[in-house]
C-alpha cells in the first residue's frame, strides 16, 4: 500500500520535468540566404552580414558583447571573436554557427599559405587549421601552446615552420621560430612590447617592437631599428605583391593616446626602415594594402592616402568620409578600412555609412546607410 503513493509521486515528477522541457523551445534556426562577396560589420550588440554585390544588409545577427571579426581564410567564412573563443560565421549563408574554437581572450587571426592560425591570449594556445574544411564542421587542426599566456600572435609558413611571439602577461620580448616538427630553430628577444605581424613578398615575416621590428627571412631573424629610441610599430599590413611592409609609427612613450602623423615602410629585402609623413593622423584600423601592393592609410581627414611603397611618397588622396577624431577607448567605433581586390570598403560610424571605393579609379562607387553605427569591418578573403 505504501508503494502506490511513491510511484504516483514519481510519475508526477517525471511528467512535470517533461512539461518543463517542452515549455522551453529551442530557438529557431534562421533560413540560410545566399550572400555574394559577403562583408561583415559589427555594431553594439550584433553583426550585419552585407551582400557585397548589392551592397545591402542581408541579415542582422544579434550577438551581445564586444565582438571582433576577421576573414577565416576561405571565400565563405568569417571568424567572430567573442568572450569564449573564435566562432564560425558562414557569411555566404548569413548563418552564425555553433562551431567555435574555444579559447580565453581570443586575439589575433592570421592567414597565410593555406592555413589559418589563431592565438588565445588567455592561454597562449595556438590553433592551426585548414580553412577549406570549415564547411564540413570544426576542423581539428594542430594545437601548440606557448610557454606562457600573453597578448601574442603566430604564423605558419609554407614549409610548416611556426613563428610565434614570446612573452608573459607582464611583458612581451620577441619571437621564436619552430620547424615543422616544432623544434626551435631561431630565437630573438630583442623586441620589447612585441605586437602584430605581416608577411611580405618572398614569405618574409615582420613583427613589431617598441623600437623597430624583427624580420624573419630565409631562416634568419634580424632586428631593424627605428630612427627614434622609442619608435613603436605595433600594427602592420603586408602584400604578396611587395617586399615592403606598411606599419604604423608612434614615438611618444608617455602619451595617453598618441595620434601619429607618419607611417613606417619596412623593406624586407634590404632591411631598411623609413618614415612617410601624412597630412592627417590615423588609427590601428586604418592600414591596408591595394591590389598592386599600394600602401593605404585611412586618415582622420576623411581621405584614403595611397602611398607608393617603393618611392615612399603619397601619390593620391581619395576623399571618402568627413573629418573624424580617434576616440580615447580603443573599443569605441571609428572609421575602418577593409580591402578586397581593387575595392576598399570604408565605414563611417558618424553617418552610419559604408562606402565602396575603387582604389585605382580613385572614387567612391556606392554607399549604404546602416541601421546602427558600424564598428569593426571585415569580410571573406578574396
Amino acid at each position: 500500500m505504501r508503494m502506490i503513493p511513491l510511484l504516483l509521486a514519481a510519475a508526477i515528477t517525471l511528467t512535470a520535468c517533461g512539461t518543463t522541457r517542452a515549455a522551453t523551445p529551442r530557438p529557431a534556426v534562421p533560413a540560410p540566404v545566399k550572400v555574394a562577396a559577403p562583408l561583415v560589420v559589427t555594431y553594439d550588440g550584433g553583426l550585419y552580414v552585407i551582400d557585397g554585390e548589392r551592397l545591402s544588409v542581408a541579415r542582422d545577427i544579434r550577438l551581445p558583447g564586444f565582438n571582433r571579426v576577421n576573414p577565416a581564410g576561405d571565400d565563405r567564412h568569417v571568424l567572430v571573436s567573442t568572450a569564449t573563443g573564435f566562432r564560425v560565421l558562414d557569411a555566404g549563408s548569413a548563418l552564425l554557427k555553433d562551431d567555435e574554437f574555444k579559447g580565453a581572450e581570443p586575439g589575433h587571426v592570421v592567414r597565410h599559405a593555406g592555413r589559418t592560425v589563431l592565438f588565445s591570449d588567455g592561454t597562449g594556445q595556438v590553433t592551426i587549421f585548414d580553412p577549406a574544411r570549415l564547411a564540413e564542421g570544426l576542423p581539428e587542426g594542430e594545437v601548440y601552446t606557448a610557454a606562457a599566456p600573453h597578448h601574442g600572435v603566430a604564423i605558419r609558413l609554407q614549409g610548416g615552420e611556426l613563428v610565434v611571439t614570446v612573452g608573459t602577461q607582464e611583458s612581451r620580448t620577441g619571437i621564436v621560430v619552430l620547424d615543422a616538427s616544432r623544434k626551435e630553430i631561431a630565437r630573438n628577444e630583442d623586441c620589447p612590447g612585441v605586437h602584430g605581424e605581416a608577411t611580405a613578398q618572398g614569405e618574409a615575416v615582420v613583427v613589431g617592437c617598441e623600437d623597430g621590428v624583427l624580420l624573419y627571412r630565409q631562416g634568419r631573424i634580424t632586428k631593424v631599428k627605428s630612427p627614434d629610441a622609442y619608435g613603436r610599430i605595433g600594427n602592420q599590413a603586408g602584400s604578396d605583391a611587395s617586399p615592403i611592409v606598411l606599419g604604423d609609427y608612434k614615438k611618444d612613450p608617455d602619451a595617453e593616446l598618441e595620434r601619429p602623423r607618419q607611417v613606417s615602410l619596412i623593406d624586407t629585402a634590404t632591411g631598411r626602415l623609413r618614415l612617410v609623413k601624412l597630412d592627417a593622423s590615423y588609427t590601428f584600423r586604418s592600414l591596408a594594402r591595394g591590389p598592386r601592393g599600394e600602401a593605404l592609410v585611412l586618415g582622420t581627414d576623411g581621405h584614403l592616402h595611397v602611398i607608393d611603397p617603393v618611392k615612399g611618397k603619397v601619390t593620391r588622396r581619395i576623399a571618402v568620409t568627413g573629418p573624424w577624431e580617434e576616440p580615447m577607448e580603443w573599443q569605441r567605433p571609428r572609421p575602418a578600412v577593409f580591402v578586397r581586390d581593387r575595392l576598399a570598403y570604408v565605414s563611417d560610424p558618424a553617418t552610419r555609412r559604408l562606402h565602396e571605393v575603387d582604389i585605382e579609379a580613385g572614387r567612391t562607387l556606392r554607399t549604404v546607410t546602416l541601421p546602427q553605427p558600424p564598428n569593426e569591418l571585415s569580410g571573406v578573403a578574396s
